[in-house]
């Protein structure tokens, strides 16, 4: 199973048997749980959903309480589904852990991006500010939106300000430099979405 969820821990160095120095972050990856089986006849399609993180029983309600109880498998804070092609492989209350992974190989890692709230157009786009000297009123504006009278609009995805970050991000074709079993920990060579302590979905790598 090459699917799993996790919680990015940070970033730090390590060294390689050559001497490099890779910069890595750290993924607390799993371990979770099978919770329930998706076939085609029932639901359309092939999939398992995995369970991540204990949750206490009275944070829970009552839907989510008996999806749990249904397949007597432990409450779970985050639930994640993983297309597979014959779920018949796995079963309910099976514990999926990092040993699937393995150095040298390549995932996808998904996740939440940062969010930094409201911008202008300099940090969020890269705009160059107008002048400072006496007399500009043009400093760190948007400038021109569109004309006036035709067409009389701002047409879509014109780059203005607005919300920067809190958006799902996929980082693709990342390198794992080494997977510490016991501690289920994957070293990934190079950075991905989200701020420490974030949670994040690791699957193989599609374009690999």
């Amino acid at each position: 199973m090459k699917n799993t969820i996790g919680r990015k821990v940070g970033m730090t160095q390590i060294f390689m048997e050559d001497g490099e120095l890779v910069p890595v972050t750290v993924i607390q990856a799993g371990p979770c749980i099978v919770v329930q089986k998706k076939t085609v006849e029932n639901d359309g399609y092939n999939a398992i959903q995995l369970g991540y993180e204990d949750i206490e029983e009275r944070k829970l309600n009552k839907p989510k309480k008996g999806h749990f109880d249904k397949g007597d498998v432990p409450y779970k804070k985050y639930l994640r589904e993983f297309r597979v092609d014959n779920p018949d492989d796995y079963e309910i209350g099976q514990e999926i852990k990092v040993e699937a992974f393995e150095a040298g190989e390549f995932i996808d890692v998904i996740g939440t991006s940062k969010g930094k709230g409201t911008q202008g157009v300099i940090k969020r786009h890269g705009f160059q500010r107008g002048r400072e000297s006496h007399g500009s009123k043009m400093h760190r504006t948007a400038g021109g939106m569109g004309a006036s009278a035709y067409p009389g609009k701002v047409f879509k995805n014109h780059r203005m300000m607005g919300r920067m970050g809190n958006v799902r991000r996929t980082v693709q074709n990342l390198e794992i430099v080494r997977v510490d079993a016991e501690n289920n920990l994957l070293l990934v060579k190079g950075g991905i979405p989200g701020p420490r302590k974030g949670i994040v979905v690791v699957r193989k790598a599609i374009k690999k």
